[in-house]
């Protein structure tokens, strides 16, 4: 992807926002939703199944959640979520899923125009983010219904009056992206989305000394560090949370390769990228050959265009993860052999397939069954049940040569074997080029890079502000929420946060009195 030039960016003074959130999946559009003068309420008709939980919401039922105490609500709940608002919300919209009951939510969604924030989602595609990448044919690990976002039901949109079984209660991902679409469509955020935007670079401006204008400490805007910005006409430069204003740059593509440049100033800059956009390396001798992926796609085009089939060499895939086994079961299902090579032992606990219930997941646990009998085969002999899948646990891989053939390492031996593709699938890594130093300063271990499982983003339990930088906020993988599910929660706390802080600034405003996203870009 190309990056802009600095000195391409045209110089006159940028607009200014309340809020820009980078990223238009799941994540920026419920936090659209509720900066756009959305609100929920317990709604009156509604009992919550946690006794103690509905006694805090009964306290003040006449205030939307936004403007309650979520560290009050939030305390002593359970969860899947290691952040205390994404289990609250996931509760209020799913009441005692994780008992295997379907409940229906205890809010109550309104509508007041006069609470609106100007705000633009800036995102690469239209509104969905990844999934409108992802495989279609594959189904979601979550149920469709964890999937939906506030407002509207998944059901209604994509069921179209067929019965669901217990399986099926699983989408794709084209139901999912076709739903954010809709989605955006239908609650009348399309205004503050901007679609086929790259953020190349986001950086902090503070106030100087009177009369000097703004500084980021790379000379301020422009050259020689002129560049002072004066705000809207008749306002002053308002500092937001975090004593400064944030300069947003990058490009829209249009019109096929076309890219037009902008620049914008944002109070608060809300990083809800996800962690898909950089996969993971193993950073071993030849991985950059032209026949090592690391992207499932490879392999359905591959076997589209029928340059795999029976009669190839094995596929090497490397990996224990969903991702992987999403990828034998491609393979298998097209009478190709598979190496399946990943480095915990077969009983490990930490293994995704033993924390899947069967009944939902019967494609996962296939594999799993295809792993185990692999392992006793190799172990005491016998019949091979499933001759074209071959699995080597505890093992890593030592190097890819260029005449095709890859190493594997076991606990005492080296192997090698001829293969037709690799399919390196041990995860992704978010890409925060655009920030300084990657935006590995903002982590739990600032000596390390952002990892949504290892090292996520650094963030206030109950705002999701960024410690390491006031005014700046992440939600979703970043903070180490990777399910739909639970990352509508960084959208509550985010917009609870700023809300409150910008209501007492003045800066709600009605529908429509704003600046839609076509004026900026």
């Amino acid at each position: 992807m190309p990056l802009l030039e600095e000195t391409t960016v045209p110089r006159e003074h940028p607009p200014t926002l309340p809020v820009v959130i980078i990223g238009n999946g799941p994540s920026g559009i419920c936090l659209s939703y509720l900066l756009s003068g959305y609100k929920p309420y317990l709604d009156p008709s509604a009992v919550h199944p946690n006794p103690v939980l509905y006694r805090k919401l009964q306290e003040t039922r006449h205030l939307p959640i936004t403007e309650q105490d979520l560290e009050y609500l939030s305390e002593g709940l359970e969860g899947r979520s290691g952040n205390p608002v994404a289990v609250l919300f996931d509760t209020l919209l799913h009441p005692n899923a994780d008992f295997g009951y379907e409940f229906p939510p205890v809010l109550q969604w309104r509508r007041d125009k006069q609470q609106h924030l100007p705000h633009l989602v800036l995102g690469r595609a239209t509104p969905g983010g990844a999934w409108h990448v992802m495989e279609g044919s594959m189904l979601t690990i979550s149920l469709g219904i964890w999937m939906e976002l506030p407002g509207i039901n998944y059901r209604d949109l994509t069921n179209n009056g067929k019965c669901r079984g217990v399986t099926n209660d699983r989408a794709t991902p084209e139901e999912i992206s076709s739903y954010y679409r809709n989605y955006v469509k239908l609650m009348g955020l399309k205004q503050n989305f901007v679609d086929n935007t790259y953020v190349t670079s986001v950086q902090k401006l503070f106030r100087g000394h009177e009369g000097e204008g703004l500084e980021n400490g790379h000379g301020g805007l422009g050259e020689g560090g002129k560049g002072v910005y004066e705000g809207r006409e008749g306002e002053g430069v308002d500092e937001g949370g975090g004593g400064g204003l944030w300069e947003v740059r990058g490009y829209q593509r249009v019109q096929g390769d076309t890219h037009v440049p902008f620049c914008l100033f944002s109070e608060n800059v809300v990083l809800a990228t996800g962690a898909s956009d950089s996969p993971a390396q193993l950073g071993v001798e030849g991985e950059e050959l032209p026949f090592v992926f690391h992207s499932i796609s490879a392999l359905g085009l591959a076997v589209s265009r029928k340059k795999l089939g029976p009669n190839s060499d094995p596929v090497l895939i490397v990996g224990a993860g969903l991702s992987a086994a999403d990828a034998v079961l491609c393979a298998f299902n097209n009478n190709i052999s598979v190496l399946h090579a990943f480095r915990k032992h077969v009983d490990d606990p930490g293994l995704i397939f033993k924390q899947l219930p069967k009944t939902l997941y019967p494609e996962y646990h296939k594999v799993y069954h295809m792993i185990m009998a692999a392992s006793v085969c190799s172990k005491i002999g016998g019949p091979v049940l499933f001759p074209d899948y071959t699995s080597f646990p505890e093992h890593c891989v030592v190097s890819f040569q260029s005449d095709m053939k890859c190493v594997l390492q076991g606990s005492n031996s080296l192997k090698a074997f001829k293969i037709s593709m690799a399919l390196v699938l041990i995860g992704t890594h978010p890409n925060l080029f655009f920030l300084k130093g990657q935006g590995q300063y903002l982590g739990l271990d600032p000596t390390k890079p952002i990892s949504c499982k290892q090292n996520p983003v650094d963030v206030h339990p109950y705002t999701f502000e960024c410690t390491k930088d006031p005014g700046l906020f992440a939600m979703g993988p970043l903070v180490g929420d990777n399910f739909v599910r639970f990352l509508k929660g960084g959208a509550l706390g985010i917009a609870s946060c700023l809300l409150k802080r910008l209501k007492k600034k003045g800066k709600l405003i009605a529908e429509g009195g704003g600046v839609g996203g076509g004026e900026f870009i």
